[in-house]
C-alpha cells in the first residue's frame, strides 16, 4: 500500500467518498463521474488478479474515517441528533453503492476474459448460499452478468466427494463439484420431473437432495441435504444411494442436535438408564409400544409376544421409576422423541440398549428387581 498502488487507490477512494459530500450539498448533482471510477476501480482490480478485498476495505475505513470528522464537526456546530442520525444511515448505503458499483466493474472484466464463465457461476453459487442471506440485487446483478435467470424457488443437492467428476448437470444448474463437499444447485422445486432427472444424473452415486425452498433460503436446503447424506452414509436413513430430505423430515428433525438429545434422555430417562441391561431393555421396549399404540395391555403383549400380565407389571415398574412423568403430555412427548431417535441411531451400530445414557451418578427413583419374564 505504500507504493504507487496504494497511492492510486487512496486518491481514487477519496474522490469517490467527496462526492458523497458534493451529493448532500446537492442532491440533484449528476454521478456519471463518480460511477464510471467506481466502475473502473473494480476492472482495475480484476485486470491486475487481485480480489475486491483491499477496495472494500478502503472504502469501509474512508467512511469510518469521514464519519469520525463529520461527528466531530457536527458537536462542535450542535447539529440536532435527527440529522447526524440521517447522515449516518446516509453514509453506510453510500457506501454501499461505492461497493455495488466497483462489483459491477469487476465482474465485467472477468467476464469479458476467457474461461471465467464459469467461475463466475460458482461466485454466484457462493452469494446465493450465504447466510445471511446477500441482498437480492447483488444476486440479481452478478446473475444478469453470467446470463442466469434467477428463479424463485431452488433445489440443492449434495454429492458424496470422490464421483463429482462424472456428473453431467443441466446448463441452468448451478455447481461447485470441486471441494471437499461437492454441491449443486438446480431451479425449482423437487417434483416427479425432477426426481426422475436426478436419478439419472446421479446414477447411483451416494447423493442427498434438500428440500425445494426461495432461493433466499438456499443454504437451509444445502445443510439439510449435508445432514441427510451423513445419515445415509452411516446407515441411519435407510435409503437408496439417492437420499430425498422430502422423504425423511421426522428422522431428520430428531437427530438435528444428538448431544441435546443425549442431554434429555438423562434427564428424562435417567432412571431407568440405570437398570441392568437386560431390564432396561425390556422396559425401553415396553415403553415405546405403550407411546405408540396407546394400546391396552394385551394389544401391547401381541406386539411383544409378551402376556399381558407382564406387560403391565413392566409399566408398573416403569411409572414407579419416572415418578409420574408418564401423566404429563409434554414429558410422553419428550420421551417419545429421544426414543425415537435413539431407535434410529442403532441402525448405525455402537449404540446399545436403546441408546439410552450411561447411568447417572444420581439417579431419580428405583426400580425393583423384576422376575425373568
Amino acid at each position: 500500500m505504500d507504493g504507487p498502488y496504494g497511492h492510486v487507490l487512496q486518491v481514487a477512494v477519496q474522490r469517490a467518498l467527496a462526492s458523497f459530500f458534493d451529493w448532500v450539498a446537492d442532491p440533484s448533482a449528476p454521478r456519471d463521474g463518480r460511477d464510471h471510477l467506481c466502475r473502473t476501480l473494480g476492472q482495475y482490480e480484476a485486470r491486475e488478479g487481485r480480489s475486491l478485498d483491499s477496495l472494500q476495505a478502503a472504502y469501509r475505513i474512508g467512511v469510518h474515517v469521514s464519519w469520525r470528522r463529520v461527528t466531530s464537526v457536527g458537536l462542535r456546530s450542535g447539529a440536532p441528533s435527527s440529522v447526524m442520525s440521517w447522515l449516518a444511515d446516509a453514509g453506510l448505503a453510500y457506501m454501499d453503492e461505492l461497493a455495488s458499483l466497483s462489483l459491477q466493474g469487476y465482474l465485467e472484466a472477468k467476464a469479458q476474459s476467457g474461461g471465467s464463465q464459469q467461475e463466475l457461476r460458482k461466485r454466484l453459487l457462493r452469494l446465493i448460499l450465504e447466510w445471511p442471506p446477500a441482498p437480492p440485487r447483488a444476486v440479481s446483478e452478478l446473475a444478469e452478468i453470467v446470463g442466469w435467470a434467477v428463479p424463485a424457488e431452488v433445489t440443492l443437492v449434495a454429492v458424496e466427494a470422490g464421483s463429482e467428476c462424472l456428473l453431467e448437470l443441466p446448463d441452468d444448474g448451478l455447481q461447485d463439484l470441486g471441494g471437499p463437499q461437492p454441491h449443486f444447485l438446480l431451479p425449482g422445486s423437487a417434483d416427479a420431473s425432477m426426481r426422475t432427472a436426478l436419478a439419472d444424473v446421479l446414477a447411483g452415486r451416494r447423493s442427498a437432495v434438500g428440500l425445494s425452498v426461495p432461493i433466499a433460503e438456499a443454504a437451509h436446503s444445502l445443510r439439510w441435504a449435508r445432514r441427510a447424506l451423513a445419515l445415509s452414509r452411516d446407515g441411519i436413513i435407510d435409503a437408496d444411494k439417492v437420499v430425498f430430505c422430502e422423504d425423511y423430515l421426522v428422522e431428520m428433525w430428531l437427530l438435528a442436535d444428538e448431544p441435546l438429545i443425549d442431554q434429555l434422555a438423562r434427564r428424562r430417562l435417567g432412571a431407568v438408564a440405570g437398570l441392568g441391561a437386560v431390564q432396561r431393555q425390556r422396559l425401553t421396549e415396553t415403553l415405546i409400544a405403550w407411546l405408540e399404540t396407546s394400546g391396552t395391555a394385551p394389544a401391547i403383549a401381541e406386539r411383544l409376544c409378551v402376556h399381558p400380565q407382564t406387560v403391565r407389571y413392566r409399566m408398573r415398574n416403569l411409572e414407579r421409576a419416572l415418578d409420574g412423568q408418564l401423566s404429563d403430555p409434554d414429558t410422553r412427548f419428550a420421551i417419545e422423541a429421544v426414543l425415537r431417535a435413539t431407535r434410529l441411531r442403532d441402525r448405525a451400530g455402537g449404540h446399545a440398549d436403546a441408546g439410552l445414557p450411561d447411568p447417572p451418578e444420581q439417579a431419580g427413583g428405583s426400580v425393583p428387581d423384576a422376575p425373568a419374564w
